[in-house]
Order: structure tokens, then C-alpha cells, then sequence
């Protein structure tokens, strides 16, 4: 068997359950640990930024991974580069947001903390995913990079924002939306022509919106059984629930495990 190039998800793929209290089943554990011993290639692909990834992908045991929703590249355990957006739109945006009283905020860093002008952002969404600092006077024209732009809003009402049609973006809580790069398959393909792999031996697992991007036909692509239908419809294969044992059962049809 060719060596593969597994690509997996965090939230609803690897890890099940709420957020603060997920786990990874025993079954996808002892996949990753079979496939590992076969000698396949194992990473994350997230579009969580390395700061608030490179932990679970301590934990979860893996050395290499796609962050930044394709704009982070790490490769045992050594981050080697993460893009940010493009500058000039993303304070296009901003200044649009603060012209029409969108309340928002920015990362101008890769860390864990999202800048506010003021106190709104939290009040709004009471949001604890990241700490917010508050920075009275805060102007994106000050930092010399921005990798993430937060706008605090209810659908549909990000649709009067032009700036934001010309931006990747996409929204996990009813509160807010993230501006963020939106397409995993760059890093996926950076890590595979790094290592001169193959793109038809890559395999990618997912199961939400923003794992479209990386299923594409180039590809053996897999939707867990609780993806989203838009996943399932350009999956080449649907699997099990993934706290129903659905990183296992793929693995086990395509014969990469026992």
C-alpha cells in the first residue's frame, strides 16, 4: 500500500462532545495508533490558529498540522510559517464596520488574544473561546499585520458589509462571525509537496463548512456521519458518526487498518 496522507478535523471529526468537554473515542485513538505504525502521514488540518491549536495538537499526539484554515504549516512539532489575511482589506472591513456601527474586533498577532476598541464585543456575545483585551482608541492602522477580524452580529445583518464578500469568513456561533482564511487545501498541499507525496494519496477527513475547501477531487475526501449535507454531497466516502466509531470504520473499509 502507498504511503497516505491523513488530514483530520478537530471539532465533530477527532473530538466529540461540547466545547470544555470533549473527548476523542477510544476507537479513533487506536485508529490514529495503527495508522502511525503503518507508517502513514498523520496531521490536524484546523482553521483554529497555531496559538489555539498547537495544544490539541499536543494532546491529541500528533507532530504535524494545517492551522490558520490553511495559512499555518507545522511539521514535527516546528511551526514553519502562518500567512496573515490581506492587510488592506481587512482594514477596509474594519473602518466599514466602524462607518455602520458593527461592533468588532482583530487579531494582529498568532496568540490567544482578540483586540476590542471597547467593551462591546463581549457584552454582546459573552464569548470565552478567547480572552478579549480592550484597547481604548484601538486603530488596525497601527499593527503591521492582521490575522483574524471578528465582526459581532446576527445573521443576516453581515450582508451590508461590502468589504466582507471580498474576505474569507465564516460563522460557528450565532453571535459573531470570524474573518478568517478559509481554505485548508493550500496547506495540505504545501505539507504533501514538501515530503513528495502524491495528491491522490491524500486522505481528509471533516464534518462542518469549513471543511469544504479541502474536499476536493484530487483527493480521497470523508464525511463523518454527522457532517453537514453539503460535505456528504462532495465526499467521495460518507462514514459513521465520529462518536459512533466513524474514523475507524472508514479506515477499516479502505483496508488502511486491520
Amino acid at each position: 500500500m502507498n504511503k497516505k496522507y491523513f488530514f483530520f478535523d478537530i471539532d465533530g471529526t477527532l473530538a466529540v462532545g461540547t466545547p470544555g468537554d470533549q473527548y476523542i473515542p477510544e476507537s479513533t485513538k487506536r485508529t490514529l495508533r495503527q495508522l502511525k505504525e503503518k507508517g502513514h502521514f498523520l496531521a490536524i488540518a484546523t482553521g483554529r490558529s497555531y496559538a489555539m491549536a498547537v495544544d490539541h495538537m499536543e494532546e491529541l499526539g500528533f507532530e504535524n498540522m494545517v492551522s490558520d484554515g490553511g495559512n499555518g504549516i507545522t511539521m514535527n512539532n516546528q511551526l514553519i510559517e502562518v500567512k496573515p489575511l490581506n492587510y488592506d482589506l481587512c482594514v477596509q472591513l474594519i473602518e466599514e464596520c466602524q462607518a455602520k456601527g458593527y461592533i468588532w474586533a482583530m487579531s494582529p498577532d498568532n496568540s490567544t488574544t482578540r483586540l476590542a476598541p471597547d467593551e462591546r464585543f463581549y457584552d454582546f456575545t459573552h464569548d470565552i473561546y478567547m480572552e478579549t483585551k480592550v484597547i481604548e482608541g484601538l486603530n488596525p492602522r497601527d499593527y503591521n499585520e492582521i490575522y483574524k477580524v471578528y465582526i459581532a452580529c446576527f445573521a443576516p445583518e453581515e450582508e451590508q458589509l461590502e468589504t466582507l464578500k471580498k474576505l474569507p469568513w465564516c460563522r460557528f456561533h450565532k453571535e459573531y462571525l470570524f474573518v478568517e482564511p478559509g481554505d485548508k487545501s493550500i496547506g495540505i498541499k504545501s505539507i504533501v509537496d514538501h515530503l513528495g507525496g502524491q495528491y491522490e494519496d491524500v486522505v481528509v477527513f471533516g464534518d462542518e463548512k469549513n471543511d469544504l475547501s479541502m474536499f476536493i477531487n484530487e483527493w480521497t475526501s470523508i464525511a463523518m456521519g454527522n457532517a453537514i449535507q453539503p460535505l456528504k454531497d462532495k465526499a467521495t466516502f460518507v462514514t459513521k458518526d465520529a462518536d459512533q466509531d466513524g474514523i475507524e470504520y472508514a479506515c477499516k473499509y479502505y483496508g488502511w487498518i486491520d
